[in-house]
């Protein structure tokens, strides 16, 4: 079962060829439980408002890949708001 960072290594790679699984699993560790996936969607809560906004959905087993494109923009974004704080 490949980690979180690889995973986003993956996705960075090929954002086409990404499982839908892993993709949940990735947006479950950055940003917590999803806040709604009762339907076809998930949604996350993201500490800003606007976008890069993070709701993901299933296409057959596999994520589609501008939502990959999002979360990895949403991840640089997360990691660059905690660099900034940390400085």
């Amino acid at each position: 079962m490949p980690s979180v960072s690889d995973i986003v290594v993956i996705m960075q790679r090929n954002p086409n060829g990404v499982r839908f699984s892993d993709l949940c699993k990735v947006c479950d560790y950055y940003f917590g439980g999803a806040r709604q996936s009762g339907s076809s969607h998930r949604v996350y809560k993201t500490p800003w408002v606007g976008d890069p906004r993070i709701n993901i959905q299933n296409d057959g087993n596999m994520a589609k890949a501008y939502q990959v494109k999002q979360v990895l923009q949403a991840i640089t974004k997360l990691e660059q708001k905690e660099a900034d704080s940390n400085e």
